[in-house]
Formats: structure tokens, sequence, C-alpha cells
């Protein structure tokens, strides 16, 4: 799923193997997944999706942004899952790693990269070509 923020950009649903980028997208206020190669398609992770990151994490500082350093994580792989979802009006997409950290997908410092590892149960598509209807009929915001 994609944040209630990149409802305006293009998306796509992530695959097994897909190189993502954290990037700002024109014209939104939050930060997503592009696919390398696709700057401006948001690519949409189902909750429960792990990814590994190139490098250890990096995000902002949850205060004091552009005056305190950047928060290193010291984790490479996470799943994702969707946070104070009570709150219609607030960031959702987020990132658990395994010593239990949680960050919001928004926070992570712009181009990181990361590979989708594995979907979550049920989302396994059987060719690619089948994995976009099948992500669709489970994210409405598609």
């Amino acid at each position: 799923m994609c944040d209630y923020s990149l409802h305006h950009v293009a998306t796509r649903p992530a695959k097994i193997e897909d190189k993502l980028v954290a990037t700002k997208f024109p014209n939104s206020i939050t930060r997503g997944f592009a696919a390398a190669g696709e700057p401006h398609v948001a690519v949409c992770l189902l909750p429960g999706t792990e990814i590994a990151f190139d490098e250890n994490v990096e995000c902002e500082p949850s205060f004091g942004i552009g005056i305190l350093p950047n928060k290193k994580i010291g984790q490479r792989l996470a799943r994702f899952r969707q946070i104070n979802m009570d709150n219609a009006v607030t960031h959702h997409d987020a990132l658990e790693f395994p010593d239990g950290q949680v960050v919001l997908v928004t926070r992570l410092c712009e181009g990181q990269r990361a590979t989708v590892l594995q979907l979550p149960a049920g989302a396994h598509p059987a060719t690619a070509e089948k994995a976009e209807p099948q992500a669709r009929a489970l994210s409405p915001s598609l």
C-alpha cells in the first residue's frame, strides 16, 4: 500500500527482487519507494513485505530536523507494516527492524537503496504479470 499523501502519484505494486530507492516525490509531502529507473512511480508494499537495504539504514530525527544529525538505525533488513491506522491524516507506512525499531518510511533519508526479498504469504503471484492485478485486489488505493 502507499501512504495517504502518495495517492496522487502514479503507483504500482511491489514484486520480488524489485530494486527500490527511498524517494521524495514531486508535489508530495512524503517520501516513499520508487523502483530504480522509475523515479516518478511509487512502488507500493503490502504489510509483511520484507526488504533488504544495501547499507545500514539512516533516517531523519523525530524532531530537530536540520539541526540534529540523521539517526543511524544500524540495520539492513526490515519488514513493511502500517501504523497509526486510527488516524486518517497521518503517515502510516513504516518499517520494522529485527531489533524492534519502527521507522516511518517518510523519515528515511533519500537515495537509500533496497531490494524486495519476500512478499507476504498469499501475495505470491505465479508470474510477474499477475502481481499487479493481485495487489490491486488487496489495495483499494491502487
